[in-house]
């Protein structure tokens, strides 16, 4: 679902709240997200996230940005040139429609006052971002030439046209309402969810605006599992997840987005990583035929002993039989008649020798296959639930094995030495929980001490989770374990199997890749991962770099 138009006014409300304001920065977090730092008088900085993607387009206020592209869009290039350090006047709803208008003031470089339009418009797969100056088009986010839609050309130099609707009522003056007629096509700002609320509620006698101002004055997002609103959708008969409207908007598609912002800025990892696997997975049956086949390796030595002892008696054809000297059956040759008998039985001794030193070889090609499989199959599972930033860490460990070329950094980055881990923090212990190969590798090798505690999920791919305390306790125990079912292939599953043990039973596993540990005692706990627990005391616990920096 999207967001409707009387949910928008209620956004557009809060979003007042911190007008006038100044716009400082403007970053693209993915193709189709905006951010825009807001500095207001009274409640500090402000993040403005703007999503205009089609199945998650909305605007909110967010506390922690994911990540942000390292190279801006052509039309955050056109915003940072012209509305840089704009005011941002007010926030103005089009209409009771999905429009939010953003209207600034700024300086041209001649000292002169401008003012521009920024319109949001949240229209599912019409979403869009357009900047107006004096009613013509500067830029827009999504170009829509006259060949797409005839209706409305979207592009620098025409004329702004905003989406019509049809005729309706304001919802604010409303003094009859057809009970047998969708809210949808009698009022402005209703979409068929709220519609069907708000019948729902007038025949269980609740009042029109009654429901209208819970509406309006509403704090709260009710998150549902295909729905969500401001106010409570009690027509729908589920227990809903509560957040502050703007706290739920930001985790409203929390993991999808992540996703495809990985997918947007590290898309090369996840093709590399699959190819790369592919590639692996088609090279192990061939290597394994072939040990197979060298396996017979002894026929070529018995083929040159036999040539050569019955060679002066024998004439040279393109197949001889010979008896066996230790079974006394009939053995076929083939003889290459290009040379002599005693040149193929040469060449046979020397196809002996090299495929006993093949089979060697194979074996160990076999086991490295085996390995990279292996590998490429944790970077997958990696990341299927890694932020933007574990997606750079895993990209660094690519890197650094030669499997992807280094991109250029940005001379502007701030190089972090220490790798993106979740660090939880108790009045009694520290948890440290890594959610990549570096990250593992770092809370195993470099933050532990031989006393601390270890864990890792039985039989799956997963984090390294490591546990800081005085006195071990059977809670910590589970909270560790939990996390370690978790942040692994077995999240979804119960009575999840998980290993533990102290640093001081780890070990390397030589020659392996990065994160790659063996246990030479442990003990195991099964635990059912609690993903509303875990996040909860994820929120309330964490203590993370990129928090403290403030993105």
């Amino acid at each position: 679902m999207a967001i409707d138009g009387l949910f928008l006014y209620n956004i557009q409300e809060k979003l007042n709240a911190y007008t006038p304001c100044k716009i400082g920065k403007i970053q693209n977090i993915s193709d189709e997200e905006i951010l825009i730092h807001l500095h207001t008088r009274n409640e500090g900085n402000q993040k403005l996230v703007i999503n205009v993607h089609s199945n998650t387009n909305r605007v909110y206020i967010a506390n922690f940005i994911p990540g942000i592209q390292p190279e801006p869009s052509n039309f955050v290039m056109v915003l940072r040139k012209l509305c840089s350090q704009a005011i941002v006047e007010s926030f103005e709803q089009v209409g009771y429609d999905r429009i939010l208008c953003l209207h600034l003031t700024c300086r041209n470089e001649f000292q002169d006052l401008v003012k521009y339009d920024l319109n949001i418009e949240l229209m599912g797969k019409y979403a869009n971002m357009i900047l107006v100056k004096d009613g013509v088009i500067v830029d827009a986010l999504k170009r829509i030439p006259v060949f797409e839609n005839s209706k409305r050309f979207i592009h620098p130099g025409a004329k702004y046209v905003a989406p019509t609707q049809p005729e309706k009522k304001n919802p604010f003056e409303i003094q009859d309402i057809d009970l047998d007629q969708s809210l949808v096509k009698q009022i402005y700002g209703f979409s068929p969810l709220l519609s069907n609320e708000f019948m729902y509620r007038i025949k269980n006698n609740e009042k029109y605006i009654d429901i209208l101002n819970e509406v309006v004055n509403s704090n709260i997002l009710y998150i549902y599992k295909k729905d969500f609103h401001c106010i409570e959708l009690k027509h729908l008969n589920e227990q809903p997840k509560t957040y502050t409207i703007m706290e739920g908007l930001n985790h409203l598609y929390e993991e999808d987005e992540q996703k495809k912002r990985i997918k947007e800025q590290y898309g090369d990892i996840i093709r590399t990583v699959e190819k790369e696997k592919l590639k692996q997975t088609k090279k192990l049956p061939k290597l394994e035929q072939a040990l197979e086949d060298g396996k017979d390796y002894h026929k070529y030595q018995e083929y040159g002993d036999l040539i050569f002892a019955y060679m002066y008696q024998i004439q040279k054809e393109k197949t001889i039989v010979l008896p066996s000297f230790e079974t006394n059956e009939d053995v076929t040759i083939p003889i290459d008649m290009r040379y002599d008998l005693k040149t193929n039985a040469n060449k046979y001794y020397q196809k002996y020798h090299k495929m006993k030193r093949s089979l060697v070889i194979l074996e160990e090609q076999i086991e490295q296959c085996k390995q990279d499989i292996e590998y490429y199959t944790q970077l997958e599972e990696q990341l299927q639930h890694c932020s933007v930033f574990d997606a750079g860490e895993i990209r660094e460990e690519l890197v650094k094995q030669r499997v992807l070329m280094p991109k250029k950094d940005n001379k502007r980055k701030k190089k972090n030495n220490k790798p993106n881990v979740l660090h939880l923090e108790f009045d009694d212990c520290e948890i440290y929980v890594g959610k990549n190969n570096i990250q593992n590798n770092y809370v195993t090798h470099q933050v532990s001490r031989k006393n601390d505690l270890w864990f890792h999920v039985k039989d799956y791919h997963g984090s390294h989770v490591l546990l800081k305390s005085e006195d071990f306790t059977e809670p910590q125990i589970r909270l560790c374990a939990m996390l370690a079912a978790y942040y692994s292939k077995g999240k979804d599953s119960s009575s999840v199997p998980v290993d533990y043990c102290l640093i001081s039973q780890i070990k390397k596993v030589p020659g392996s890749k990065i994160g790659f540990v063996t246990m030479k005692s442990n003990k195991t706990i099964y635990i059912d991962p609690d993903e509303n627990y875990l996040l909860e005391i994820i929120k309330n616990h964490q203590i993370s770099q990129k928090n403290k920096k403030g993105l």
